[in-house]
């Protein structure tokens, strides 16, 4: 039987030995099963990151691939324990707390099912109530992508409608505008990741080349405003130039050009931070 790959996500950073463990645990199951790391450099508590580090890579994995992401602010608390399949087939062992959002909105889930903790905790455990990404999730991800167990062997099914999400932004498109919000970083270039689709954008009538009208507001105070050209590449203009591009997840961002636009300008992410498209 062919195994599947494993995959580990979170906000607990190299610096300690949390990831070590849960790669111990997963290789205590099967050492023959392929682990890898998306990051764990996701902000401490950050759910809404590790929801959208997880949209920005699963298509990429094959179908069969388990990932486990562990960003679990309210670890011990009642919230549930979950693995969910997507439509491609891919499985995510995570607490419910909104970590689905963004497969949940723009993939899709053919099934979720509540982990059952008595099954699938590792042994001599359930005095521990704080390293789940170590106790349950490592080892049931491991279970998965061993094969040892079935899908249909984690727990009962939840109801889909019934699973968390967090609030995303709108996106408002006019004849002339279209506006949204800046859902997160490119984080080691500071680039701004909107989450304006690109068949929206064009179907304002924007054209590569263009220079565009554009504004970003912090709530109500108006943080920046200035015209800058979409290109289809950083190539398009001069290093330290701005410019508007189609990121890689098909959405509207903005760069400085070998520069950091977020921390130039002090811009941070989530859906107090609109931006505005414009044709001039």
């Amino acid at each position: 039987m062919q195994k599947a790959l494993l995959v580990f996500q979170s906000d607990f950073g190299l610096v300690d030995g949390a990831v070590s463990a849960m790669h111990g645990v997963a290789n205590t199951v099967d050492d023959s099963i392929k682990i890898h790391d998306l990051t764990h450099d996701i902000p401490p508590y950050s759910i809404w990151e590790a929801s959208y580090r997880l949209f920005q890579t699963i298509e990429y994995w094959p179908k069969g691939t388990v990932f486990v992401s562990v960003v679990d602010p309210g670890v011990g608390s009642s919230r549930r324990s979950v693995v969910a399949e997507t439509v491609g087939g891919q499985y995510i062992v995570t607490p419910d707390n909104g970590t689905l959002t963004h497969i949940k909105k723009y993939v899709g889930f053919k099934e979720v099912r509540e982990i059952d903790e008595t099954k699938h905790r590792r042994e001599d455990t359930e005095h521990s109530y704080t390293f789940h990404g170590r106790d349950v999730y490592a080892n049931i991800g491991a279970k998965l992508a061993s094969g040892n167990i079935s899908f249909e062997q984690v727990g009962s099914t939840v109801d889909l409608a019934l699973t968390v999400e967090l609030e995303v932004g709108k996106v408002e498109k006019g004849q002339n505008y279209v506006k949204g919000a800046i859902d997160i970083l490119d984080v080691r270039f500071g680039s701004l990741w909107t989450n304006i689709p690109r068949d929206v954008f064009v179907g304002v009538g924007f054209k590569h080349g263009d220079s565009v009208e554009v504004a970003i507001r912090n709530g109500s105070t108006m943080v920046y405003n200035n015209r800058i050209t979409y290109g289809k590449s950083f190539a398009d203009v001069y290093a330290s130039e701005q410019i508007i591009y189609v990121n890689s997840v098909y959405n509207m961002a903005i760069a400085i050009n070998q520069g950091n636009f977020a921390r130039a300008y002090n811009i941070g992410t989530g859906r107090h931070w609109q931006i505005e498209f414009r044709r001039v």
